[in-house]
């Protein structure tokens, strides 16, 4: 048989590439024979670049850049022609946070990224969002282009307290011909009870009872920026990160169907008999743009099959199948929690084994 192998990152454990291989690694000790191709994906948060590099011929260009509290990070920047790629978690993400201080995390270091690529000569550059640990609206990235304020918009979402004006002339100015996008599936506006605050605060470490106050300060940001596109689709993306790119004049794109183009996937997916995807926690929150589901559609659209090795299951069959989903099986179920954790890419090959059998004939 002929297998396109396309999981997302196992959060916390594996990296895409990572369990990529550890797929091919289980599939192959029982399917020797099997045709792998392997086509390790993202949505545009944690591996984004990753991925893209694997799949374009492109350059990285080394950086360092200020992270969420101020120490520098390193991180890189893929350019491919005239298109630039940046992964925001590199500079922003939550690996860096550790889940303590959203409110004063600033993505400043996106915008250094943003600036880099530009400085480089590209004429596109694509941000991809997701894994975020901070919750300014994207003020810092602002600042970092030369935005100002009556406030300062580097520290984070406290720092936007008492907000009454903020000029974006100066970052203009330094995009001048220069196109964004931003590559995120997140639908959520930037306030509200949908919002970044209120949806996404609480896994970034914002306690409950602060949650109003956070939402505050990006209300009172919004009204001194612009509220109309607070409200758009995308605006609440990596704690409102999205809401900056979108009031700089990026274009927002699923960032799943965005790397699913450049890696080619829908024509790997007709040169197959089989498609086989995954991610940390396969739930009813991977219909929101997550990897397999938009791995399951382009299976679809190319009549192959699609099943999901994942961490932990939480969906039933029908669930599965409204997905688009043949089977989803899980590392839990088979290693347990345990060795899930401590050899994770051992427990997915494994994984990969047991479905081989199944699968492959």
């Amino acid at each position: 048989m002929r297998i396109l192998v396309a999981p997302d990152k196992f959060a916390g454990t594996l990296s895409a590439v990572e369990a990529a291989q550890a797929i091919a690694t289980g599939w192959r000790e029982v399917a020797p024979g099997d045709e792998l191709d392997l086509a390790p994906m993202s949505d545009g948060g944690p591996g984004f670049v990753d991925v893209l590099h694997a799949a374009l011929d492109g350059e990285l260009l080394a950086l360092t850049v200020r992270g969420p509290h101020g120490a520098p990070v390193p991180a890189a920047v893929l350019l491919a022609d005239t298109t630039a790629y940046v992964e925001s978690a590199q500079a922003c993400g939550l690996h860096l946070t550790g889940g303590e201080g959203a409110e004063s995390a600033t993505t400043y270091g996106v915008g250094e990224l943003v600036l880099a690529a530009v400085d480089a000569g590209a004429t596109t550059v694509v941000v991809g969002l997701g894994g975020s640990g901070t919750n300014d609206g994207g003020a810092g990235l602002l600042a970092a282009l030369g935005a100002t304020s009556d406030v300062p918009l580097d520290a984070g979402g406290v720092g936007l307290d008492g907000v009454t004006e903020v000029d974006l002339t100066p970052a203009h100015a330094r995009l001048h011909g220069v196109r964004l996008v931003a590559a995120s599936d997140v639908d959520n506006p930037l306030t509200g009870l949908f919002g970044a605050t209120k949806v996404f605060g609480p896994q970034k470490g914002i306690p409950e009872e602060r949650l109003p106050t956070g939402d505050a300060w990006l209300e009172q940001y919004a009204a001194a920026l612009d509220r109309r596109t607070a409200l758009e689709p995308g605006a609440g993306a990596a704690g409102g990160l999205g809401y900056a790119l979108l009031a700089l004049g990026a274009t927002r794109e699923p960032g799943i169907a965005l790397v699913a183009e450049a890696v080619g996937l829908a024509e790997r997916a007709r040169a197959v008999d089989l498609v086989v995807t995954g991610e940390g926690a396969f739930d009813f929150s991977s219909r929101a743009g997550k990897v397999p589901y938009g791995v399951a559609t382009v299976a679809a659209e190319a009549l192959r099959p699609c099943v999901v090795l994942a961490g932990q299951v939480l969906v039933g069959s029908r669930e599965m199948r409204a997905l688009g989903i043949e089977s989803a099986y899980s590392l839990v179920d088979l290693v347990g929690e345990e060795r899930a954790f401590a050899d994770p890419a051992g427990a997915l090959a494994a994984l990969a084994g047991r479905t081989a059998r199944t699968w492959s004939r």
